[in-house]
């Protein structure tokens, strides 16, 4: 459910910066979010373990010699998500959660919380 409804966001973002959805389906859009979600390889996927274990991202990435995209991505598309009126949750929830302003159990609660709605208008 969670990269389903990851790719809603990338859809609603992209969409409304002029992609066409076809695009963002493909390997470099949908592939992408799929191994990055699903990949012990992922960087971003390692430094969610680490989080989830309860470690600090910046502990995580003080030891390491390789870039978690999303930790720079995060902040910058939640400032243009809020920029734009976008509604992206879990953009939300990686950014706040990296950041420490909120806690894991606590943006999953947040996001499992919201009403149920059309995944596409």
């Amino acid at each position: 459910a969670l990269i389903t409804r990851g790719m809603a966001e990338i859809l609603r973002y992209g969409e409304a910066k002029g992609a066409r959805a076809e695009t963002l389906m493909g390997l470099a859009g949908m592939g992408d979010l799929i191994l990055t979600c699903s990949s012990v390889q992922s960087r971003n996927m390692s430094l969610g373990v680490a989080l989830a274990e309860g470690r600090s991202a910046s502990d995580v990435l003080a030891e390491r010699n390789s870039v978690a995209e999303g930790v720079h991505t995060a902040p910058i598309l939640a400032s243009l998500a809020d920029q734009h009126g976008l509604d992206m949750p879990i953009v939300a929830a990686v950014n706040a959660v990296l950041h420490q302003e909120l806690a894991i159990d606590s943006a999953i609660e947040r996001l499992l919380a919201r009403p149920l709605k059309r995944e596409r208008d």
